[in-house]
This record gives structure tokens, C-alpha cells and sequence, in this order.
């Protein structure tokens, strides 16, 4: 679930493209990344510094944003690999809403508190958004924080890690965070949004998500924000 998606990996700083480059090869790539070879004009050479840039720009742009989610974490101890899908939605600010359709779990953040409903376990871990461990990676999707501020960004070769189509960069944050310790954005190279994001911790766990069918700038009923546990749900206070 988003608890460990919450938890978003890191790619460990000396991990080489060529490691992620199954992985790339392997999963499903998004329609409009999988331009076919020779049937359109290669893409701009454009710098890490500059990619970045405009994917600030579109999300900057974009007042709500709603995404089909693949997910999949590994646990890199056991080799223990875990997928599940459902819908995502953001609204700024800070507004964001998971809700896992392979097992009804949710992560609801109303811009103030963080909940996480696990429903195997029937628990539902509610904190300040300001005092989790939120994801600082994906919080440009929510309208805080500058890529290039929270990150020192560099960009790898589309081609190497084979996704078409697009670039691919690797951000290793400038505060330290126990949740990940580098991120990789899989960029669409016409529209500028990221289609992958990709996180590795300190223990070199994996976790991967792929968005699909994106919604931009639709409003998103208020309803959506707001998660009541079911009966019987141990809620946890950290």
C-alpha cells in the first residue's frame, strides 16, 4: 500500500542506468512514451537543468491532477515483490488522495492531517502532514516545493534505460530522508509530465510507480479528501 508507498525508495547513488534498465524494459511504458523508432524527429537535447524546468512548469500549471496508478515494492532483503493499481488525485494545495482498487486501502491527506488506512490490518495511521515522513518527492504534484531546490538533479540516457520518448533523471535530495535516498522521474518528452517515479531507500527497497490516463486541471469533488476508517479500525497517532 502507499505506506510503503509513503516510504518512497531511493536508487542507491552508485546504482548504474544499466540496473534500472530491465526494469524500464519490463514494465509497460505509458502510450505516449513509446514513440516508435523513426517515426518522429529525435527530441531536444535539453540539460537536467532545463527538464526540469518544465516539468516544474506543467505542475505548477496544473490546479488538480488525477492519474490511473500502477505500483509495485520490493523488498530487496527477501526479493519479495508486491503490485497493486488504483486512482490517485491531487489538488493544490496539498491535497492528494490514493485509493488502492486490488485492496481497498487509502491515503488521504486533507492539506492538514495524513491519514493511511491499511485494511488487512484494519489500521489507520493519522499524523500531521507537516510532521510525517511525506513524500518531499512528490510534493511538487501538490503545488510545494521546487524540484531544483530540494534536489541536485542529473540526467541519464532515455535510450540506456529504454524508455522512448522521453528523459529520465535522477534527483538525490539535499536533506536527508530516511523514506528514500535518490528518486528517478521517467519524463514524457512532449508534455513534460512524469509518466514513472522510481525510489530506492537505504536498504535498496524498491518502489515504482507508473501513471496512466492523466486528468488535468478537472475539479475533484472535496468529498474525495475526506476518510472516515471503518468501525472497528485501530487508528495509530504516531
Amino acid at each position: 500500500m502507499l505506506g510503503a508507498a509513503l516510504s518512497f525508495p531511493s536508487v542507491q547513488a552508485q546504482e548504474q542506468p544499466a540496473t534500472a534498465a530491465p526494469a524500464a524494459k519490463a514494465e509497460a511504458q505509458p502510450p505516449a512514451a513509446q514513440a516508435p523508432a523513426g517515426a518522429e524527429a529525435p527530441l531536444p537535447d535539453l540539460s537536467s537543468d532545463a527538464i526540469a524546468a518544465r516539468v516544474q512548469a506543467f505542475y505548477d500549471g496544473a490546479k488538480t491532477f488525477q492519474a490511473a496508478f500502477n505500483q509495485r515494492y520490493t523488498i530487496y532483503a527477501y526479493n519479495k515483490k508486491k503490485e497493486s493499481q488504483g486512482r490517485v488525485a491531487f489538488v493544490k494545495p496539498g491535497k492528494m488522495s490514493w485509493r488502492y482498487t486490488n485492496n481497498g486501502n487509502r491515503v488521504v491527506s486533507d492539506g492538514r492531517l495524513l491519514k493511511v488506512y491499511d485494511a488487512d490490518s484494519k489500521q489507520s495511521y493519522e499524523q500531521e502532514v507537516g510532521k510525517s515522513a511525506y513524500p518531499a518527492a512528490l510534493s511538487f504534484l501538490l503545488g510545494e516545493g521546487k524540484l531544483t531546490a530540494s534536489f541536485a538533479i542529473k540526467k541519464l540516457s532515455a535510450e540506456t534505460v529504454g524508455f522512448k520518448g522521453g528523459y529520465v533523471l535522477v534527483a538525490i535530495p539535499k536533506e536527508p530522508t530516511p523514506a528514500y535516498q535518490t528518486m528517478m522521474l521517467y519524463v514524457d518528452g512532449k508534455t513534460f509530465q512524469v509518466r514513472r517515479v522510481l525510489l530506492i531507500d537505504a536498504q535498496k527497497n524498491k518502489n515504482v510507480f507508473d501513471f496512466s490516463d492523466p486528468i488535468v486541471n478537472v475539479p475533484v469533488p472535496p468529498s474525495e479528501f475526506q476518510f472516515s476508517a471503518p468501525k472497528g479500525t485501530q487508528v495509530i497517532k504516531p
